[in-house]
């Protein structure tokens, strides 16, 4: 790992290394789990927050308008906004930050497209989430270049989902098997892929 950290310092200048440097120590501060945050203002408030502070948007159940604005999320008593929806587009969510879906129980849709710091990992930490396995229903995968066949397979925990759209995936090489694991696994599963 050192002598790749070399060879990108080398390539890059003095400042735009530090500048890289800043701006990933801060994705990973954004994404930081604050549990005492979780008990004190309830799961879908304080995931709502970590999304919105990494740039995701957040839908809560009841309303068709996507919240981008982390100083306009609703206020009102505790657990009375569900998410619903996450379109993390361009967002520096990362699995660091995915112990906050842990408590959703109303989740039914995730759209990742652009996110740099999406990988197996992430893909896998979501299809373990119990609650999402049985609320998940569509999801997107766009983009994101560092998930492989891996990340899509482990999806098949998803007990529910019936949409996932699959498109610019570098790191998917065998799309034909990833593709028939997963609907075996899920038989009402609607692929729809865009890998050329």
């Amino acid at each position: 790992m050192k002598l790749l950290s070399r060879a990108v310092q080398s390539a890059l200048s003095p400042r735009e290394w530090s500048r890289r440097h800043f701006w990933g120590w801060l994705n990973a501060v954004f994404n930081k789990v604050d549990y005492e945050r979780i008990k004190a203002v309830g799961p879908d408030r304080a995931a709502a927050e970590w999304l919105l502070r990494c740039g995701a948007k957040v839908r809560f159940e009841g309303f068709e308008r996507w919240h981008h604005d982390y100083n306009a999320l609703p206020t009102g008593p505790l657990g009375r906004y569900k998410i619903q929806g996450i379109d993390a587009t361009e967002s520096c969510i990362m699995y660091r930050g995915f112990d906050h879906l842990d408590g959703l129980k109303y989740l039914e849709e995730i759209k990742f497209n652009k996110c740099i710091y999406i990988e197996d990992t992430c893909l896998e930490k979501l299809s373990s989430i119990e609650n999402l396995q049985e609320t998940l229903l569509m999801m997107e995968v766009v983009s994101c270049g560092n998930v492989t066949d891996k990340g899509i397979i482990a999806l098949h925990k998803l007990r529910n989902l019936e949409n996932l759209f699959l498109s610019d995936l570098p790191g998917i090489k065998d799309r034909n098997t990833t593709v028939d694991r997963l609907q075996t696994a899920l038989p009402r599963l609607d692929v729809v892929l865009d890998l050329d």
